[in-house]
């Protein structure tokens, strides 16, 4: 992270108090914030905590798909500093309530350079040279903080306050801006983009007196600062549901003007969080990508309600609850590793998650797909709430089970989204559904069917048990016992000719984002009744080898998250996650072993293009983070969790003063197989653990080695 000597002193002085204060390990100082923020990572570069609303940082001009986050490395001019932001997605959005100091009223924007930032948890800083203003932020969960401290030089002290400004897809659609008093602005932005109707209102009270220089409407106000001997600090509070509550989340949260403290406070909440998993690993890179991963994992899904617990809902209105309510569900990302993630070191928060789902579930008629800011967008295909909800229920989480149960059930039966003609045919016919991808969409509706049958068989309800099992099972008409791929197939059942497995038209063929090579193995509710559809291990199993050797020409409309390749396996996109761990359902853990050990090395390392494809809201560091501890859930609900090829110990804090150690023994570059495994000191001869295990606490101990063993290669101690 690069710092100029002055920004060096001033974040040496808030650190070093910190320590003092904390007196604990401050694993904040492991996190590389840049890493993700060139490439296609697409991540969140500034000012928040843990799942906070108010994600506060720099917002540039969006100049196409890599600047989705609102920021991108490789840019140099900035239209200021936005309240909110979106973290690895691949549509931008957000952007509300932008700031920026301005040397004149006709300022809109601003050069800077990345060797005058600095940025760790919970704080951003940049040294401005025009106008010369140093700029730090930091915030709490409901309210932006900000500090200008204006430098000698300059001639006039102004500060643009913009509700036009916004990113990506987003446009104003309606705003108000008043000035209450001299140290008081407050009023609303509605938007509409990605989240088709977004409200935000804001109060925020200035630390001296301010005097309006310029004014365009509600949309923008330019204010003059009266002493530039001191700085000014700016406390920026938001709310979903009115100008009010915006005001009672500042009172709640940040009554005083103690910058420095809410620094350090932000800080420890990131340290907190950050401290759940303990890596023993001297090798600075290695730890930089991990803690990273873990604080990418904590941005989203993000608080959406207010201290009062009011929150505006999938419904447009205005709802009370007595429960923390969340936003941002990138479900079709989330429901591989992220959800699964959290579960283990953040149960606390589990229930509340649960209650959103069937809350927005009350709301709009159905589990959420892709929900933003009160709104449903639609986004990918399938039913991705449904795997999330059915895995809390199982594990525990779910207070109503019957009323999940409902929700999930009713989702999985409407006549939306190619659901119809899955009723009706058993599949989704090609020559049928106008929107394409019905290979991805049958396969994501049995994945989810097979989460439903899960909850239904823990319920005792037999006839649903039956019914979603079956329909858990309509991948298999999508095999094609020739090609040995997932295939589309017309109405009358032939399958869509002609067939190149490479190619990939985005949106215009069978398979979302991907090809048939990736999606052939999108089955991880029934890994072995796939196994058994190519007809045993043996041919199973060469197929999976062939994966991660071939190429071939995906042509020119392939979409751009078919990306970190390794053969045609995609490790850039989320539905080859899961993939290498089929290895251990066919017996051969050891070849999944050189296949993970090569996609931690190769797609994840620390500098600024450090991820393979868009982070998509924390779920490809929460592959890396469950994968470099040895553990996977494959499954989408359940709470089996497949062993790997652990880069070295750790322990999960799974509860109050309750821990789970991963110890191993004999660990190294060289040393990725295992050689046999103990649980909590007795043999552990199966490939996986399953959640229970976990969260009772205790040891697992693997010893590795530099050649394959046979562990876990025989049938019964499969997954």
């Amino acid at each position: 992270m690069k710092k100029t000597p002055l920004l060096l002193l001033c974040l040496l002085f808030v650190w070093g108090g910190h320590i003092m204060r904390a007196g604990t390990t401050p694993y904040t100082q492991y996190v590389n914030p840049w890493i993700g923020t060139g490439g296609h990572g697409h991540v969140f570069l500034g000012a928040n905590v843990p799942f906070g609303f108010v994600q506060l940082g720099p917002t540039e001009h969006t100049r196409g798909w890599d600047w989705c986050s609102g920021y991108h490395v490789s840019d140099s001019i900035l239209v200021g500093f936005s309240h909110t932001h979106l973290s690895g997605t691949g549509i931008g959005d957000l952007g509300d309530v932008t700031f920026l100091p301005v040397s004149h009223t006709g300022q809109r924007d601003a050069l800077f350079s990345h060797a005058n930032e600095t940025v760790r948890p919970g704080y951003y800083a940049i040294q401005m040279s025009q106008p010369h203003v140093l700029v730090e932020l930091t915030a709490t969960q409901r309210v932006g903080f900000h500090r200008y401290t204006f430098g000698a030089d300059c001639q006039s002290g102004l500060l643009a306050v913009n509700l036009k400004q916004g990113i990506g897809w987003d446009s104003m659609t309606d705003c108000h801006l008043t000035q209450e008093n001299d140290t008081t602005v407050s009023g609303y932005r509605r938007s509409s983009g990605w989240a088709k109707d977004q409200w935000v209102y804001f109060v925020a009270h200035f630390s001296q007196p301010v005097h309006v220089q310029t004014q365009d409407g509600d949309t923008l106000a330019i204010f003059s600062v009266s002493d530039l001997s001191k700085p000014l600090m700016v406390k920026c509070a938001l709310s979903a549901v009115s100008v009010d509550n915006a005001r009672e989340n500042m009172r709640a949260e940040l009554p005083g003007w103690n910058f420095r403290k809410t620094v350090a406070d932000a800080d420890a909440a990131w340290n907190e969080e950050l401290s759940k998993i303990q890596i023993e690993e001297e090798d600075p890179d290695l730890r930089a990508i991990f803690y990273t991963a873990l604080y990418h994992t904590m941005t989203a899904p993000s608080v959406f309600c207010d201290v009062n617990g009011d929150y505006r809902g999938a419904d447009g209105k205005v709802h009370h609850g007595d429960f923390v309510n969340y936003t941002t569900f990138s479900l079709w990302d989330t429901y591989r590793a992220a959800h699964p993630l959290m579960t283990l070191i953040h149960p606390e928060k589990q229930a509340d998650m649960a209650a959103t789902l069937l809350h927005i579930f009350e709301q709009q008629g159905k589990l959420p797909v892709w929900h933003l800011m009160g709104n449903e967008t639609d986004c990918m295909v399938g039913n991705p709430g449904v795997p999330v909800l059915a895995d809390l229920t199982l594990k525990g989480f779910v207070k109503d089970r019957e009323a999940a149960f409902h929700a999930m059930k009713t989702s999985a039966m409407l006549d939306e989204r190619g659901m119809n003609l899955l009723k009706e045919y058993g599949y989704l016919p090609y020559d049928k559904d106008p929107t394409y991808e019905t290979v991805s969409k049958g396969l994501e509706y049995a994945l989810a069917d097979g989460a439903i049958a899960a909850v239904a068989k823990m319920m005792g309800k037999k006839s649903d048990y039956r019914y979603f099992l079956d329909r858990s099972k309509s991948y298999q008409k999508y095999f094609d016992v020739q090609t040995k791929f997932m295939r589309g197939r017309a109405a009358d059942g032939a399958f869509h000719q002609p067939f190149n497995p490479f190619g990939a038209s985005h949106q215009h063929d069978d398979y979302t984002e991907g090809n048939a090579w990736q999606y052939t193995w999108l089955v991880p509710h029934d890994v072995p009744g796939l196994i058994r559809l190519f007809g045993g291990e043996r041919p199973f199993v060469e197929k999976l080898d062939s994966l991660f050797v071939v190429s071939g020409d995906m042509g020119e409309n392939a979409s751009p998250d078919i990306s970190g390749l390794i053969g045609q396996y995609a490790h850039g996109n989320e539905p080859s996650h899961h993939v290498i761990y089929m290895y251990n359902y066919a017996g051969q853990p050891y070849k999944a072993a050189q296949l993970l050990r090569q996609t931690m090395r190769e797609m994840y390392r620390n500098d600024y293009d450090g991820l393979s494809g868009n982070e998509d809201v924390g779920q490809m560091s929460a592959w890396y983070v469950l994968s470099a501890l040895g553990l996977y859930q494959v499954e989408p609900a359940g709470g089996k969790y497949v062993i790997g090829s652990p880069l070295c110990s750790g322990s999960i804090q799974v509860g109050d003063q309750l821990f789970f150690s991963i110890r191993v023994t004999h660990p190294g570059k060289e040393n990725i197989y295992v050689q046999r495994a103990w649980l909590n000191g007795k043999p552990l001869r199966r490939s996986y653990i399953m959640y229970d295990d976990i969260m009772r606490g205790g040891t697992l101990e693997l010893e590795m080695g530099p050649t394959p063993s046979n562990w876990a290669t025989q049938p019964k101690d499969c997954p």
